[in-house]
């Protein structure tokens, strides 16, 4: 006589119920996003009228790639991974010690862009309204300098809520994305200095 055995029966999988995704960090996709179409715009500008000024100077003659600065503002996409790792590790001196970095390497950028842009006025004569030239360079790179601007603002406001002990490990999600607004304008940057530096000259 032959027996069969049934094994019970497994219960239907249940689906993972379904969860809004982070407000925090949709609206910084979204503002990237938007912010990304902007610049998209500036760079094609920057490119259509790059070689068509009739007058000079030209951005051969009065141009210098700024090294120090590019490896200053892409070392402090560096610098703040390092400064959200250290907070989720509970390390608060050091989230402190690597967000400043990040700050300083942030404002070095801004202060050689502050002097190129002295060199170009006072040494070259290139305002803004001198030829095209003019007008998209200082468009472009001020739209980027504009969002370093801010970013730094919010950077320094999150370095005084860490010096004050208000940060905890459980803040670090907010600080990351955050940070994908700073990764944002470095990423950003690398463009700009392809298109205005090397292409553009």
């Amino acid at each position: 006589m032959t027996t069969s055995t049934t094994g019970a029966l497994a219960p239907p999988a249940v689906p993972a119920p379904w969860t809004m995704p982070d407000k925090g960090k949709v609206g910084m996709l979204l503002l990237i996003v938007a912010e990304s179409s902007f610049f998209a715009i500036f760079v094609i500008a920057y490119l259509f009228y790059v070689g068509k000024s009739l007058n000079g100077p030209f951005p051969a003659d009065v141009l210098e790639l700024p090294i120090l600065g590019s490896i200053c503002l892409l070392s402090s996409s560096v610098t703040i991974m390092l400064a959200i790792r250290a907070l989720r590790a509970g390390n608060r001196s050091r989230f402190n010690l690597w967000w400043l970095a990040t700050i300083l390497l942030g404002l070095e950028f801004l202060i050689g862009t502050g002097m190129e842009w002295y060199g170009l006025i006072v040494r070259h004569g290139l305002w803004i309204d001198t030829n095209l030239f003019g007008t998209t360079f200082y468009s472009l790179v001020g739209f980027h300098a504009f969002h370093v601007t801010v970013g730094l603002l919010m950077l320094t406001l999150v370095l005084i809520f860490g010096l004050t002990g208000s940060l905890a490990p459980e803040h670090a999600e907010r600080t990351e994305i955050l940070s994908w607004y700073w990764h944002f304008v470095d990423t950003v940057w690398v463009v700009v200095f392809t298109v205005v530096y090397v292409v553009g000259r």
